[in-house]
């Protein structure tokens, strides 16, 4: 599959997860109905339901359009740049951030697609530092620039907004990174031919080796006898 293929294919999916959640909060707003039971509640049985609806769910529209473009963005890199390892660390991101939420976050309905989000995109920073190879490093730079607050935002800054669905994503994001770090194929690196050190000038030869100091002759000024006046 061509580069340019595989982008195509990577928006695409990420395009489609986008609609979905545009889809089900159109039908709830179109239908009446409160999907809020969806959401994490912390601690209580009926609430572990939100560790796979949760994101699904969304509080308004200004709170979805807040997630949709971090998602497209985000989401075409990480399909882009991991194909073999995208699916594994999704399924991993997406209900271990919420079990988080169920365990430690305050007492209060936890929706959105905000931990997933955080979770893809501490997943691309980890890979990137323990790759280190051009395509998760260009990768990282493309998604810092957009979205590099996202490392301020897994700490409270406004009551009304989950930051533990940010701080657990980050974590599940980071363990996934860890994991599956080596499940994709490193790209390779273009060798140039001067690089090759096995062969030599075809002028110079092997000749650059020798020892100077066994070929050049040594001259000297100083004469013998007694000087002249």
């Amino acid at each position: 599959m061509t580069n340019k293929r595989r982008l195509t294919k990577s928006i695409l999916a990420s395009a489609l997860f986008v609609c979905l959640l545009w889809w089900i909060k159109l039908a709830e707003s179109f239908t009446g109905l409160d999907l809020g039971f969806l959401g994490v509640t912390p601690g209580q049985w009926g609430g572990l339901v939100g560790v796979l609806g949760g994101p699904l769910v969304h509080g308004s529209y200004q709170h979805l359009f807040s997630n949709t473009l971090p998602l497209l963005i985000l989401g075409s890199l990480l399909l882009y740049g991991y194909p073999r390892s995208w699916r594994i660390a999704v399924l991993m991101i997406w209900p271990l951030s919420g079990l988080g939420v169920w365990l430690f976050a305050r007492d209060a309905t936890h929706i959105g697609a905000s931990g997933l989000t955080h979770g893809i995109f501490f997943y691309l920073f980890i890979s990137s530092i323990l790759r280190r190879d051009k395509v998760s490093v260009a990768l990282m730079m493309i998604g810092a620039f957009l979205y590099g607050s996202m490392i301020m935002t897994i700490l409270p800054r406004e009551p009304g907004i989950s930051f533990e669905y940010h701080f657990f994503g980050a974590v599940a994001g980071t363990l996934a990174a860890i994991l599956f770090q080596r499940r994709d194929p490193r790209p390779k690196e273009k060798k140039y031919s001067w690089e090759n050190n096995e062969q030599e000038d075809p002028v110079i030869g092997d000749a650059w080796q020798t020892d100077s100091d066994d070929d050049v002759e040594v001259l000297t000024d100083r004469h013998q006898g007694r000087p002249h006046d």
